[in-house]
């Protein structure tokens, strides 16, 4: 296995640089030619992105071995399956708070929250006891939340009301922390396994050495994002006065009053449009059985030895090279509808776990045909999140997508929450299945999930035969993506 990882390393990068190059000779680069003219969007583009990518990187640098971690500190996988659900658990309950606290707490002085919570969750690793680690997953979740709302908040936010620079021109700033998050999650694992196994500092390491990137993303939150809330102030910016007392207790309110009104307006949105029930019902299918692949990866494929920093690296640049066959499938020399590509995630996905109820069976396990699962299925996300993110944009309201999106994430942290549970009640040996068949049939109820989320994708394709909102039009729907 230790060879193996290290060939479909090279096979992955040479097919992201080849299909990177294909995609860049597709791509016209008169949609983005006005805002690389303009310096004050560029200069503000670029102040976001060194931050937010900081706390990307902290991020990433933290998946390749946490469970290798928890083994190493000789917890059981039922154990470790308990903390994985506290992590979850966490992010379900910290998901509306998430969404509340740049309006209540301030925008800035939340992500100045985010670096300091993830420090210490990082912190938490150091320790053996069981229950500051169940603290760690928690002030995890409490992270994970927060890096998902609140750059994003500050970014529209500053974008729109302070520089009053056009809402066309938001996009292209995400657009780059995409391509960047993926070579970040390569770059990690490389990183995570050099730390780890090449200078055996063990796996606590990736954890440590993340603390600088987040000590780093808030200084610079503090010190130079800091001149743009004074930009906020001379603009008469209405959040000003959070930081005074006067007036506190009323805009508190009226920001839970605000937050109240979006989770109303979004689960309205939800049950008054069948589009949206279906796609809501496909994302929290999808994404909950994720979950549940992030913590089974490890213990199926440690046991016969690979470098797990390079496997990691191994299923983002499968992830990498699935996000630019999507680009390529839908430029205007191909125009495929990213709701057949949404079909053909589903179906790699389903195939995938499909193929891991055998190679995972109990006495006779299969590593490299689970490896070989295991990059398909990030294949699948690598298609998956572009075509799912754009049907979102055609069914969902700009202004309503922030509560009805919080409605489709509750599902899916109730699901993968009750795998895990399941997992922890009946597996009894190692994850690979050589003792226990825990993991194999976990692996076969994901396939059935995989087979439900197929059928609500035919469901929503057959009810929008012939709705434009739900197809790509030629090179203004590419731009749009």
């Amino acid at each position: 296995m230790f060879v193996t990882a290290y060939l479909a390393f090279v096979a992955l990068a040479v097919l992201c640089v080849g299909l990177e190059l294909a995609a860049r000779r597709l791509t016209s680069p008169q949609a983005t030619q006005a805002t690389v003219a303009n310096p004050a969007f560029r200069r503000f583009q670029r102040l976001f992105l060194k931050t937010y990518l900081l706390a990307l990187w902290a991020d990433w640098l933290q998946g390749p071995y946490l469970y290798k971690l928890y083994r190493h500190y000789s917890f059981l996988e039922s154990q470790i399956a308990i903390l994985y659900v506290c992590g979850l658990a966490s992010c379900v309950l910290f998901a509306p708070v998430a969404g509340w606290l740049p309006q209540a707490l301030g925008r800035r002085q939340t992500c100045l929250l985010f670096c300091v919570a993830y420090s210490v969750c990082c912190l938490t690793k150091l320790s053996r006891e069981y229950f500051v680690l169940i603290l760690g997953r928690v002030l995890g979740g409490l992270s994970t939340s927060l890096l998902t709302t609140a750059f994003e908040a500050w970014y529209v936010h500053c974008h729109v009301d302070v520089h009053d620079f056009p809402k066309e021109w938001i996009p292209v700033t995400f657009s780059k922390a995409a391509d960047w998050n993926h070579g970040l999650a390569v770059g990690a694992g490389l990183v995570a396994n050099l730390f780890t196994e090449w200078l055996e500092l063990g796996p606590v390491a990736p954890f440590i050495l993340a603390i600088p990137s987040l000590a780093a993303c808030g200084w610079l939150v503090f010190s130079e994002w800091g001149a743009e809330d004074k930009l906020e102030k001379v603009e008469g910016d209405r959040n000003g006065p959070l930081l005074g007392p006067p007036n506190t207790p009323q805009i508190r309110v009226s920001a839970q009053a605000r937050f109240r009104r979006s989770c109303l307006e979004g689960l309205r949105c939800l049950l008054s449009d069948r589009r949206v029930m279906l796609l809501g019902g496909v994302q929290a299918l999808f994404e909950s059985v994720l979950y549940i692949f992030v913590f089974l990866w490890t213990p199926v494929l440690d046991p016969h030895g690979p470098p797990l920093g390079i496997v990691f690296s191994c299923l983002m640049a499968a992830s990498m090279a699935g996000s630019m066959l999507f680009r390529l499938a839908t430029s205007a020399r191909y125009r495929l509808q990213p709701g057949h590509l949404l079909c053909l995630a589903v179906l790699l996905a389903f195939f995938s776990f499909f193929m891991l109820t055998f190679s995972t069976a109990p006495g006779q396990p299969r590593p490299k045909e689970s490896l070989l699962a295991f990059l398909l299925l990030e294949l699948a996300c690598g298609l998956y999140f572009p075509a799912v993110s754009f049907l979102q944009g055609r069914v969902i309201p700009m202004e309503r997508r922030a509560g009805v999106l919080g409605w489709f994430r509750l599902p899916l942290h109730l699901l993968a929450c009750l795998g895990l549970l399941a997992l922890h009640g009946e597996v009894s040996g190692t994850g690979g299945g050589e003792a226990g068949s825990g993991t194999r049939h976990m692996f076969a109820g994901c396939a059935a999930m995989m087979l439900a989320a197929l059928l609500a994708v035919v469901s929503l394709f057959t009810l929008g035969r012939n709705d434009t909102d739900l197809r790509l039009e030629g090179t203004k729907g590419e731009a749009e993506i």
